[in-house]
């Protein structure tokens, strides 16, 4: 197998393995290089997976704080209703945004695929 023939900003050679009759490997690309910068450019926005999960835990302790809270009397029931519908509405907006995520991650992978596809088609074609 080939080895890319990048040279870094260190003066090292890459160590990834080269796309099969390229000599760039897919983190090197050319071709690949729109979906590099557009994946690059969400990079610390999104916060990973344990961002959402953390707001959730601590809106798991809020309820559970505001329900106790509601059965000692130190909250006024009506309160405690709203502020309840609230925080379900927050834990749908994270819910929605998981999914958000899920499609972007899964999309992305389907346009590699297809350009890997459409690569090896083009190699079908040169080789015949």
């Amino acid at each position: 197998m080939a080895r890319c023939e990048r040279i870094k900003a260190d003066g090292e050679r890459c160590k990834g393995i080269a796309i099969r009759g390229e000599e760039w490997c897919p983190a090197h690309h050319p071709d690949h290089q729109n979906r590099r910068r557009r994946n690059a450019s969400k990079g610390g926005k999104r916060g990973g997976r344990g961002r959402p999960q953390a707001d959730l835990a601590a809106l798991k302790d809020k309820l559970i704080r505001l329900g106790e809270d509601v059965l000692e009397g130190r909250v006024d029931r009506s309160d405690a209703a709203v502020a309840g519908q609230l925080w379900n509405i927050a834990i749908g907006a994270i819910r929605t945004g998981l999914k958000a995520k899920e499609v972007e991650e899964l999309q992305s992978q389907v346009e590699e695929l297809e350009a890997l596809m459409a690569q090896q088609k083009q190699e079908g074609r040169r080789g015949a």
